[in-house]
């Protein structure tokens, strides 16, 4: 009998880990696409289950004498050695849920299912009271979990270090003032244009004809549908179990066009880092978030979002993506897109005009929604904000930043799922990931001279194969900022993101 390594045997435990929340992920991908409504609560209590039975095989002691054994095995090895990183995550992730009570984790994982409940109806009703206890208990629980991890400055720091870790409330605001100053000036050009024709994008678009279009892109672009599939659901999302099984969902509005295409393209960028992640990371802890405890092979929320807001922007929200693909799009919507030209359909679908819903920002107003967030998240962690408070609160920055007057709940203070499944601090990771993926694009192509044409031409093997390479086949070895220096030369950097808005809207 041939005797285990250590590291093989730390694998097999972490294995075991990754099996059951990519169980526990089957679970949540049903619970919004499928489960009646009425099962929510016992689906809450089972995933709640599942997670604590996670966190408990992570904890127990045959994983700690792996995890020991494994340490002494990789001592030698180099420090970004493959192995010794794994070892390294699998540690820090011991030790940070060895902080935390198994019964917080469980109570936290049993709220989500049965808070989303109470989101879906209270948004179809616009009525925040609906949905206002559960948020509640989710702050509640936030502080706490917050304080058994630790923070120093700020309890928000705590939250935000799970889902971006090494971003903090006041790194954040760093970023935030120079996001705000460059991109106000760019967003003042761009309404002072004529706003170009946009009428027929609200006109009746049946959604099999919809997806049909949608699934159609996601191949184009290099989803693998034998490995993946699309649903609907009330709020866009991607989901992984495993690389090879790796779900993508959207939502349809029969009068307005650009809701599923872009929802689509968003959650096909998330989908393609996923299935590229390296086969043979597959159940490890490189294809494992076990601080969040989430089956996901993406380096951090932000990275992943940068995957996503490339391809639905700088590919997809293109102007040579539509001269080459809108008339397919015309061929399925002969009526209701006749009368267009692919020019307009892009300068429409570029138009700058402040909204409220967030996921039908354009580009220039998108981030502050996300700003906006981040400070309400701040001020409910701190306590500066009352949950009854909030949606005055919202109301009055979506005032105050776009100049809306925000008509109701559903359309306000309702419209994100990401405070009913508890992710409070994972808003800020859409703007890093917006700014990561410029500064990925520009390094790009710096490095392939040929990349833009390919893309023109309908080629995107090529920008496939270069993101597969360099950002997905390495799942959660490196961090964020180690990607970014070994791919762009540096850490985080907002010039690209600002340089490549000022060249799509204000020249």
């Amino acid at each position: 009998m041939i005797q285990q390594t250590p590291l093989a045997a730390l694998n097999e435990r972490v294995a075991a880990v990754n099996d059951v929340l990519n169980s526990t992920s089957v679970l949540t991908w049903d619970s919004r696409t499928m489960m009646p409504a009425g099962g929510a609560e016992n689906r809450g209590h089972q995933i709640a289950t599942l997670t604590r039975v996670a966190r408990d095989l992570l904890l127990s002691a045959e994983t700690a004498d792996a995890l020991a054994a494994a340490e002494r095995s990789v001592e030698s090895s180099a420090p970004d050695a493959a192995e010794r990183r794994m070892v390294a995550q699998t540690r820090q992730a011991f030790e940070h849920h060895r902080r935390v009570p198994a019964s917080l984790i469980q109570e936290r994982a049993a709220l989500r299912t049965m808070a989303q409940s109470a989101w879906i109806e209270a948004r179809a009703k616009s009525d925040f009271s609906i949905f206002a206890p559960h948020l509640e208990k989710t702050v509640a629980l936030a502080r706490a979990y917050a304080d058994c991890i630790g923070w120093r400055e700020h309890p928000y720091d705590a939250m935000v270090s799970i889902y971006e870790p090494g971003e903090t409330a006041a790194s954040l605001g760093r970023l935030f003032d120079v996001l705000r100053a460059g991109m106000q000036p760019i967003l003042e050009t761009a309404r002072s244009r004529p706003a170009p024709r946009s009428d027929f994008l609200c006109r009746d678009f049946p959604e099999a004809e919809q997806r049909a279009f949608g699934l159609s892109m996601a191949g184009k672009l290099g989803y693998d549908l034998t490995r993946g599939r699309l649903d609907t659901a009330v709020h866009p999302f991607e989901v992984s179990f495993t690389r090879d099984d790796v779900r993508i969902t959207t939502r349809y509005s029969r009068n307005y066009l650009p809701a599923s295409l872009f929802g689509t393209a968003h959650e096909t960028g998330h989908a393609l880092y996923e299935q590229g992640v390296d086969p043979a990371y597959t159940r490890t802890t490189f294809a494992t978030d076990l601080i969040g405890l989430y089956a996901v092979g993406g380096t951090s929320f932000g990275a992943h979002e940068s995957q996503s807001r490339l391809w639905e922007n700088h590919v997809v929200r293109s102007r040579t993506f539509w001269r080459l693909h809108f008339p397919e799009l015309q061929r399925r919507f002969s009526d209701q897109l006749g009368d267009v030209s692919a020019e307009e359909f892009y300068c429409a679908v570029t138009r700058v005009e402040p909204g409220f819903i967030r996921v039908e920002a354009d580009e220039l107003t998108y981030d502050f929604h996300i700003m906006l967030r981040v400070e309400l998240e701040c001020a409910l962690m701190d306590g500066s904000l009352t949950v009854t408070d909030l949606p005055a609160a919202w109301n009055a920055a979506i005032k105050r930043d776009l100049g809306l007057d925000v008509p109701d709940d559903s359309r306000g203070v309702l419209q994100d799922v990401h405070w009913s499944t508890g992710y409070i601090g994972s808003f800020p990771t859409y703007t890093i990931g917006n700014v990561m993926a410029a500064q990925m694009m520009e390094a790009l192509r710096r490095d392939q001279s040929s990349l833009d044409a390919e893309v023109a031409a309908g080629d995107y093997t090529g920008l496939a194969d270069s993101l597969r390479t360099r950002i997905w086949r390495h799942g959660r070895r490196f961090t964020r900022d180690e990607l970014l220096r070994r791919e762009t030369g540096r850490s985080l950097d907002p010039a690209p993101y600002l340089e490549y808005l000022r060249a799509k809207y204000a020249t």
